[in-house]
């Protein structure tokens, strides 16, 4: 006995020191080796073990044999021992250990014996007898890790009452180890992944031990990616359920069961209970697989920063990188970007100098619409890679965007053009930021100085970009759209004509050539482009909206009523978004405009301003009487919606796990905020400027206060599709108002009002059909409304000022038209306004330059603004 356990600790502790290596060729004899086989061959010679104690001497042997490369003689003892034949049941727990790790070794030897004959089915048969060696191996293995740590546990609770230090994780081995990871790689290589999934699964069902948590954040990691790369839902199938026998995962030249050919009489214990979650499908049961294994890699992180830590540390920041760029690969398949933002979030106690962590976490904030936060995190990305000129262009993208942080983005982009020679093939796209973000200044600037001096620098700084990049069709354009807001209507058109010849196919270049050709009133030329880009992009709703002006114009409010009618169309089949009654937003009007097949304009529509109508229709919804403030919706009782034809449901929520994706939605802007307040102006066309967007937001809350006060439901879903909704409803009442039919320019403002009541948008037009009514005080009011929502609306104070014109107070309406001309110095209504309003004071000198002035700029007036282009990098 002493021989035996003399040879056991000594061989032991020889693999201790010189661990073996998967792969590496035979140790043979050693001094060492030859002493723990003098041990055993004495412990063998004696013959005075029992039987037990005498199979374990045999398997010890086989393991020495095996080390020292015979591996004929270790398969011979295991044949006379009878492996297959050794009980489970009864035994103590190092006796698991030491048949797990012969299981382990036959499996080895088989592997490294070469086949007697060349017969295909001895390879198959040598190939099924190894990977049952290994299953064996892995479920004896699971079975002694459970035991030895209920074994461990009821040793230190029975000790002492207190509780005492945590038990020490037992060391898998060479051998142990393999044998819970050679079965599955065997099958993949096989190409049997059904079997390969299989055993993966079986190894995660087991019961967690403390010593195979690592092992199951490994396999889990693993068995995740085969489950993005390499498994479609057609083929999934369910953890609970059978394999099936024929799978399109496997090699079809390699045939062979998909289930076990071998049973145990004793199993590892596995989690079972009614409430237990089963996956339905690959993404989810990956991205379950990856949560767990994100937990495990947080619990057990390494963050010490003493040199000693140092390769712990490396290995923790490997091992959790890993499962993170997986999460970005499932969560951003189905668009979850704020489920991934905030995984990510959770990464940062790893990301102490590691970009690649900072860069993943600000691109999942771009995604998920946090871009103050992403700014944020990409300073912290430039600061740890200052040489790669992306990252100050992403950022500069996004303070242009939805942020309007012009200051930073001009900072961005001056980043990049003054990064010398290390970043020289992106300086061009510097340029092309820093003149986005000067014309944006411009748009921006109160004073018509200021104006020039950003109008001029954003010119010179296009220029500078098509001179280094004459081949970038973005350069070419934003120098075209740039001479075309400075009215340089003939040098535009030849630079958008380049565009156009490197992108032949590219909408704002289209849109921007249908808007020269407007300016030079070739009316009917620019509605053809129109047309011709809408062909390319239907669902693009700025080139709609541009139609409708260009029909008005050239072919008759028909035309443009119909292409109303069609926007609305467009919009219910692209977002699907129903039920409006619940949530407080639209009516029924959109269902019945689509469902009945005449024109728009032959459609009667429900005069909201008519009492009659209002008191016939007792679920109006939250109807206003003409001389009615909108900011009365505070204190006045609000009338219901119209009974509903059809029903909307609202989407799902942004975290749904099942929804199939992120839809690509129709081109209308790229960020609702501002978009719908400034360009293109939702309602009406104008420039993102800094005030507009300022009143953007006191614009939204009032929105969704008086939407609270008119339905009880609250407000759900984006806002960009409703915002859209309210633009097109707006655009047909601009029609109607232009033709005289105030009832139906009412019916589409309310329409609109019932989305955003507090939108400066709607209170304009709302004092255009009050206008058209003749009702000058109501008009006057509804323009103030408008302008203490968004004092720069240009519209509002042309129109304000024009009332007061009629009413005589001139002063007043001189002091109005001049803010507007600081505002925006190309609107030639404002300048014909002025002319008006100085005439009628007697100065005729500046009158007649205000008149020349607006006769010069209607001359190169487009249908609709140039800033109706998105400018964006």
């Amino acid at each position: 006995m002493a021989e035996l356990l003399l040879g056991e600790s000594k061989l032991e502790q020889s693999l201790k020191e010189q661990p073996l290596r998967p792969g590496a060729s035979p140790r043979g004899p050693r001094p060492q080796l030859t002493e723990v086989r003098k041990h055993l061959t004495a412990a063998l010679d004696r013959g005075n073990l029992k039987s037990e104690f005498l199979q374990e001497s045999n398997l010890i042997m086989a393991k020495l044999n095996y080390v020292e490369g015979d591996y004929k003689e270790a398969l011979n003892i295991y044949a006379r021992v009878g492996l297959d034949d050794l009980p489970l049941t009864a035994v103590p727990p190092y006796r698991l250990r030491m048949i797990a790790e012969a299981y382990a070794t036959k499996g080895l030897c088989l592997e490294k014996l070469p086949v007697s004959s060349s017969t295909s089915n001895l390879h198959v048969d040598r190939e099924q007898d190894v990977i049952t060696c290994y299953e064996k191996a892995g479920d004896i293995a699971l079975l002694y890790l459970q035991e030895i740590e209920r074994v461990i546990l009821t040793n230190i609770q029975n000790r002492s009452p207190k509780p005492g230090p945590a038990p020490h994780d037992q060391e898998l081995g060479f051998f142990l180890e393999t044998g819970l990871q050679r079965a599955h790689v065997l099958y993949f290589k096989n190409g049997n992944l059904t079997r390969g999934v299989g055993r993966f699964r079986e190894i995660l069902r087991a019961v967690e031990t403390r010593t195979t948590q690592n092992l199951r954040m490994t396999i889990a990691r693993q068995l995740a990616e085969i489950l993005l790369r390499g498994m479609c839902e057609q083929s999934y199938w369910n953890p609970l359920e059978d394999p099936p026998c024929q799978s399109p995962l496997d090699d079809p030249l390699r045939k062979g069961a998909n289930t076990k050919t071998y049973t145990l009489t004793r199993k590892a214990r596995v989690y079972s209970g009614e409430n237990i979650f089963c996956p339905q499908e690959n993404t989810e049961e990956a991205l379950l697989l990856l949560l767990i294994s994100e937990s495990m890699a947080n619990r057990d992180a390494v963050l010490s920063r003493i040199p000693e830590h140092k390769s712990d540390r490396l290995i923790s920041l490997q091992s959790a990188s890993v499962v993170y760029d997986l999460l970005t690969i499932a969560l951003g398949r189905r668009g979850q970007y704020e489920m991934l933002s905030e995984c990510l979030e959770r990464a940062m106690k790893f990301a102490f100098e590691e970009f690649q962590l900072w860069y993943q976490f600000a691109l999942s904030l771009m995604a998920a619409g946090k871009s103050a936060r992403a700014v944020k995190v990409l300073k912290e990305c430039i600061r740890l890679k200052p040489d790669d000129a992306t990252i100050p262009l992403l950022a500069a993208k996004l303070c242009m965007g939805s942020l309007h942080w012009l200051e930073e983005a001009e900072k961005f982009a001056k980043t990049v053009v003054d990064a010398g020679e290390k970043t020289s093939e992106f300086k061009a796209k510097g340029y092309l930021a820093l003149g986005l973000t000067y014309s944006l200044q411009a748009t921006d600037a109160s004073l018509r100085g200021m104006q020039e001096v950003l109008q001029r620098k954003a010119l010179l700084a296009f220029q500078r970009a098509h001179s280094l990049s004459p081949t970038d069709h973005q350069a070419a354009f934003y120098l075209a759209l740039q001479l075309a807001i400075s009215r340089q209507i003939p040098e535009a058109l030849g630079y958008v004509r380049q565009a156009l010849q490197l992108q032949g196919d590219d909408a704002n270049s289209l849109h921007l050539l249908a808007l020269l050709l407007s300016a030079q009133k070739h009316y009917h030329d620019a509605l053809n482009i129109i047309d011709m880009a809408l062909s390319e992009y239907p669902e693009n709703f700025i080139l709609l909206f541009s139609k409708v002006k260009l029909e008005s114009l050239c072919r008759g409010p028909d035309e443009a009523l119909l292409t109303c009618k069609h926007m609305l169309q467009i919009w219910k089949s692209c977002y699907n978004l129903t039920n409006p009654s619940d949530s407080g937003r639209g009516s029924s009007l959109l269902d019945r405009t689509i469902a009945d097949r005449r024109q728009l304009n032959t459609i009667t529509l429900p005069d909201f301003s008519d009492p009659e109508t209002v008191s016939a229709s007792s679920s109006s919804s939250s109807s206003l009487s003409r001389t009615e403030s909108p900011l009365h919706l505070f204190m006045s009782p609000h009338l219901r919606s119209h009974p509903k034809l059809d029903t909307f449901v609202w989407p799902p929520a942004a975290h749904s796990f099942r929804d199939p994706g992120p839809r690509q939605e129709p081109s209308l802007c790229n960020s609702p905020e501002v978009y719908f307040h400034g360009f293109p102006s939702l309602f009406s066309v104008s420039s993102v400027h800094a005030t507009s967007v300022a009143a953007s937001r006191v614009e939204q809350a009032l929105s969704e206060v008086a939407s609270s006060l008119q339905s009880s439901a609250p407000k759900q879903g984006p806002l960009h599709p409703w915002m859209t909704l309210a633009q097109i409803w707006l655009h047909a009442a601009e029609v109607y108002i232009g033709i005289g039919k105030p009832a139906e320019a009412t019916a589409c403002t309310q329409e609109a009002a019932n989305l955003f009541p507090m939108s400066h948008n709607v209170l304009y037009m709302r004092g255009q059909v009050a206008e058209l009514r003749g009702n000058l005080d109501e008009a006057r009011r509804w323009y103030e409304e408008a302008l203490s929502i968004s004092p720069t609306h240009v519209k509002s104070m042309q129109r304000l000022a024009l009332i007061l014109h009629q009413l005589g107070r001139y002063s007043l309406a001189e002091k109005i038209l001049r803010d507007a001309v600081q505002v925006n110095s190309t609107a030639h209504e404002v300048w014909n306004g002025l002319g008006e309003v100085l005439q009628a004071q007697g100065n005729d000198a500046a009158a007649t330059e205000c008149f020349l002035t607006a006769l010069e700029l209607e001359a190169s007036s487009p249908a609709v603004p140039f800033t109706i282009i998105p400018r964006v990098l």
